[in-house]
């Protein structure tokens, strides 16, 4: 699947605010097709997986609002 435009940006948001040793956003949207959320786009609901020494000693919340906090 070609990666769409909010697919990209997260990718270099997160690469520019992290610098991760492991990076994957994955695009869920199909999964969620029809439901509340989904705004027709293909690009409505992601899962990403990171790692980064930014997260060394940080709460899972913490992190979770670095990562909110990135993507703006």
């Amino acid at each position: 699947m070609e990666k769409g435009p909010a697919h990209i940006e997260m990718e270099t948001l997160l690469t520019a605010a992290f610098a991760p040793t492991h990076l994957a956003v994955i695009n869920d949207s199909a999964k969620h097709h029809g439901h509340s959320g989904d705004d027709g786009s293909g690009e409505s609901h992601f899962t990403v997986e990171i790692e980064s020494a930014a997260f060394a000693g940080v709460s899972r919340v913490m992190r979770q609002r670095m990562v909110n906090k990135a993507l703006g």
